[in-house]
């Protein structure tokens, strides 16, 4: 919880302003090209929530126009005065873009990425490439989704909880980029390094990484050989109200078990759709829940109720939230 202390104070604060480190865009676009090099060819793009002026997004698309092969690239920023960025492929009549002779301009408006005026540069792109506000991110997701476009931006992991989320990654149209999960650090408007846990990019661009399968072992292997004492002790628990066992780590997920898992949240950076299927997850609202306890007969019902909890020497303990999953059948 503490980690995430600088997410929620900025979510408060409604201040949330962080700008992406150059090599965290760089490690990322270059897994798209490694799996697809013609990607960005001929695209035009767009860099919403993005100031012109401080941007990495805007400094690394602009510096690698040409070896991209793009078309166009338009980066508007989301401030009491927005401003936009242009750069044009042949806008100089020889085909080829100096950005050093381009400035950006003011829109009309403030930039919000809702507005008619961003809203208009959304459907003319091709590809949407950002890192939004994170107090935003549902309602950005959903701006984002309605448009039908190739997108990369930058959220945090607990955003899977959200309802306009799991859903599109359970239909395969929304996936975890390729730098996966991690402490990312970010910058300030003053200039002062920010770190954020459980950081990730959300795309629907193809990647390498997300089709890699998980190498497994055996429930029995897990249980004698496993490095991590709680499997040796719990020996895959069933949940007291869901019909599926605890698997407390990723690493532990045993390959000879056909039944529904309830498994980390962070397996979502291991997810490989040809090797598992995601069913949902464990909150007041799963289709999977098999018992709702009652206030009469446990005092904290209202804490068991909110996610899968486990019958342990008599006593009920909840569990971290848990991504439900199963093998695919052909596996």
């Amino acid at each position: 919880m503490a980690k995430n202390a600088n997410l929620k104070a900025a979510k408060e604060a409604q201040n949330d302003e962080f700008y992406t480190q150059y090599d965290d865009i760089q490690k990322e676009i270059n897994a798209y090209l490694e799996f697809d090099p013609d990607l960005f060819r001929g695209k035009t793009i767009l860099l919403p929530c993005n100031d012109p002026e401080w941007s990495n997004f805007t400094k690394f698309f602009a510096q690698n126009f040409e070896a991209l092969g793009l078309r166009r690239l338009v980066s508007t920023s989301f401030d009491w005065a927005g401003k936009v960025f242009v750069l044009d492929r042949g806008a100089n009549g020889d085909g080829h873009v100096n950005i050093h002779d381009l400035e950006w301009q003011y829109l009309e408006g403030t930039g919000d990425f809702r507005s008619d005026e961003v809203t208009r540069l959304r459907d003319e792109v091709d590809m949407i490439i950002t890192n939004p506000p994170f107090s935003l991110f549902r309602e950005f997701m959903d701006w984002l989704v309605e448009s039908g476009k190739q997108f990369a931006v930058i959220g945090n992991l607990n955003a899977l909880s959200y309802p306009n989320i799991l859903p599109l990654i359970q239909s395969d149209r929304l996936w975890l980029g390729a730098s996966g999960v991690r402490l990312k650090t970010f910058i300030t408007p003053t200039g002062a390094p920010v770190e954020i846990a459980d950081t990730c990019w959300y795309t629907n661009i193809d990647h390498g990484r997300r089709h890699q399968r998980l190498p497994l072992m055996t429930m029995l292997h897990n249980i004698l050989y496993s490095r991590h004492p709680l499997v040796h002790i719990r020996c895959y628990l069933r949940y007291d109200n869901y019909d599926a066992i605890d698997v407390p780590y990723i690493d532990a997920i045993p390959s000879d078990y056909g039944g529904i898992m309830g498994v980390p949240i962070a397996f979502l950076d291991k997810y490989c759709p040809e090797q598992f299927e995601i069913l949902g997850i464990t909150d007041r609202g799963s289709p999977y829940i098999t018992k709702r306890y009652n206030r009469k007969d446990y005092p904290n019902y209202s804490e068991l109720n909110r996610g899968a909890t486990i019958r342990l020497n008599s006593k009920i303990q909840v569990t971290y939230t848990r991504l439900l999953i199963r093998k695919r059948k052909q596996q």
